[in-house]
């Protein structure tokens, strides 16, 4: 039997502070605000968010498109994360593209695609920054994207879809958390 560790959640507290760090004060602040929401807003792997092609973004509806390998998902986003891909589309992607066309929807500084090493310092530094103790990744928004889900009563058929997994075993930690969760509370 495969043992699972028992993954790093933050806090709605520490996410909400997370997200609070990159304002629109530059282009880069734009971005880095954008991809944060947009990660804790959908709970994709961080290889999907950087992969993610403008033409996989449906703005009026609210969701994306991630493609894995043969199957494709839709995932919807809310309004803060709408929001903030709003001022980055609209304000600052045409900036770090210095007039060049490219097909991803967030690049680095150069116009280039962003890369995994570059958003997992982006999360690091903006972790610090809020002040965040525990050893934050990319990953962990996933888990605290699942995890706040459940514990919003959300159905695991609903989290499993939107995760990408193939059973329900793999969810299953994040209604394990949402149980502890609700008997720390007194629900």
């Amino acid at each position: 039997k495969i043992e699972r560790r028992i993954p790093v959640i933050l806090t709605k507290e520490e996410i909400q502070a997370l997200l609070a760090q990159p304002g629109n004060a530059s282009v880069k602040e734009m971005r880095d605000k954008a991809m944060l929401e947009l990660l804790y807003a959908t709970g994709v792997r961080v290889s999907e968010l950087i992969s993610l092609k403008l033409e996989d973004v449906n703005m009026q509806i609210g969701y994306i498109t991630c493609h894995d390998g043969t199957r494709e998902r839709m995932i919807p986003f809310g309004k803060g994360a709408k929001q903030a891909l709003r001022v980055y589309l609209d304000e600052a992607r045409s900036s770090l593209l210095k007039g060049r066309t490219c097909e991803w929807l967030f690049t680095n500084c150069s116009g280039q695609p962003m890369s995994r090493q570059g958003f997992w310092k982006l999360i690091k530094f903006y972790g610090e920054k809020a002040g965040i103790k525990t050893d934050i990744t990319p990953h962990t928004l996933r888990h605290s994207f699942a995890a706040h889900l459940m514990v919003g009563g959300a159905d695991i058929h609903a989290v499993q879809a939107m995760l990408g997994h193939g059973d329900t075993g793999a969810s299953q930690m994040y209604a394990v958390y949402s149980a502890a969760t609700a008997a720390r509370s007194g629900r």
